[in-house]
């Protein structure tokens, strides 16, 4: 035992972080209970893209163990990762349903993505694209998705339906949309006493509840062998086109502010930052999230990103990269269990989207909506994703509003030249 507590401090220097092991591991299982549910949610989002649940199941898992032991044994730091909310969204959604392409086409994006993450890394130039996005419109996109991911909720769980409008209330007094307004109301119930996994309990609670109700179908068994991933299933017939250029573009910005804002915002709760204000060992972060993505779209999986679920781990104390190593173990463990994640049925994921929307809401106390110019485009960024039903035309509607507003007053010193040049593309997409 004490070889082992010594290879622990040597090995994530947990004296130096004021942590000890079985803090680290609480915190591993806590971060792990709070971003379950994503190996749920992600096979059913990519279902929807003609994807294999079983197979996603398996990168799903797959991706965020290697990203999350990235994360802590290089890096060093209690983060875990996963395919990302919103992310997986706009790659079933938009790119496959919306635009009509493979999801091959899809996943190559992504592994693209993945590659060009690791070059920003390298050289250091994530920065300039990063300040190059109007601050306003980077709190808005988050808020939009948030929106998109609860929509999305809605729909899948019956709530809302098409009707003689476009959208209207579904048949709520039974079925998948009362479950999942049941699933809604213990899922609120658990985050307003602070129950740790709420997210993650509330879908466990509303399978069980679906089961009597007819919803939820009972497993034959309750382990099997895990099922085999996709493998380099990549379309490089489109990789110069204007349509992968836009796409590679929404995931790369997506992912980096996704990111960027989970670090800097847990590392400030945790009192991690460094004394000039920077996330420590930012750099091997930002190398383990463009790992994750470059191997789980190998594996067939959407973009892997930083889960802000990781508060979780470190409101409970969790300082090292011990936390992401016990977390990534917990997922590990998951793959062995698949027939217990493949029973929950979608109106019991349906909370967790709707709520997840909620927790990416929270940007837009932050935006200015007393500066017009500002606020039009960060409007529009929100309310556009929801609407078209679209990540990317919501960022086109703001960025190319925000361009449009600041010329027009004569704002050119708030516009910077990167800004220019993808508003550009934009206006060529728009025109093709």
């Amino acid at each position: 035992m004490e070889k082992n507590m010594g290879f622990f401090e040597k090995t994530f220097r947990l004296k130096d972080h004021g942590t000890n092991v079985r803090t680290e591991i609480i915190a591993g299982f806590t971060t792990f209970m709070t971003m379950a549910y994503i190996l749920i949610v992600n096979p059913i989002t990519l279902e929807a893209a003609g994807m294999d649940f079983m197979k996603v199941f398996t990168a799903t898992a797959l991706s965020a163990v290697i990203g999350t032991l990235v994360m802590g044994l290089v890096a060093n730091l209690p983060f875990a990762l996963a395919p990302g909310m919103g992310l997986n969204a706009f790659f079933a959604y938009t790119v496959v349903i919306g635009m009509g392409k493979s999801f091959e086409f899809a996943l190559t994006a992504v592994f693209l993505e993945g590659l060009v993450f690791l070059l920003l890394t390298f050289f250091n130039v994530r920065e300039a694209i990063i300040n190059s996005i109007p601050s306003n419109i980077k709190k808005a996109i988050s808020v939009g998705i948030g929106l998109f991911i609860a929509f999305i909720g809605l729909a899948n769980a019956g709530i809302i339906v098409q009707g003689a409008t476009p959208v209207t209330l579904g048949e709520i007094t039974s079925g998948p949309a009362l479950l999942a307004l049941i699933g809604l109301v213990i899922a609120g119930a658990l985050l307003a006493h602070n129950v740790k996994g709420a997210l993650f309990i509330a879908i466990l609670a509303t399978t069980l509840i679906g089961i009597p109700m007819g919803v939820t179908s009972l497993p034959t068994s309750l382990m099997s062998a895990p099922a085999a991933p996709y493998f380099f299933n990549f379309e490089w017939s489109q990789i110069f086109s204007l349509d992968m250029l836009i796409v590679l573009f929404v995931f790369l910005f997506v992912d980096m502010f996704d990111t960027v804002g989970t670090l800097v915002g847990v590392s400030t709760k945790a009192k991690m930052l460094t004394e000039d204000g920077k996330v420590p060992n930012a750099k091997k972060a930002l190398f383990a999230d463009a790992v994750g993505t470059t191997v789980g779209a190998i594996f067939g999986t959407s973009t892997v990103t930083t889960y802000v679920e990781s508060a979780a781990g470190v409101a409970e104390g969790g300082r090292t990269g011990l936390t992401s190593v016990v977390t990534a173990g917990l997922f590990a463990v998951a793959l062995l269990f698949s027939p217990l994640f493949i029973m929950i049925p979608s109106a019991a994921t349906a909370p967790a989207l709707i709520l997840v929307g909620l927790f990416m809401m929270s940007p837009v106390k932050e935006i200015d909506f007393d500066d017009f110019t500002e606020a039009i485009p960060a409007f529009l960024t929100i309310l556009m994703m929801p609407l078209t039903y679209s990540i990317s035309d919501g960022i086109v509607f703001g960025m190319l509003s925000y361009v449009a507003l600041k010329a027009i007053t004569g704002k050119f010193k708030d516009i910077h030249i990167l800004t220019w040049i993808i508003a550009f593309f934009f206006i060529i997409k728009l025109l093709v």
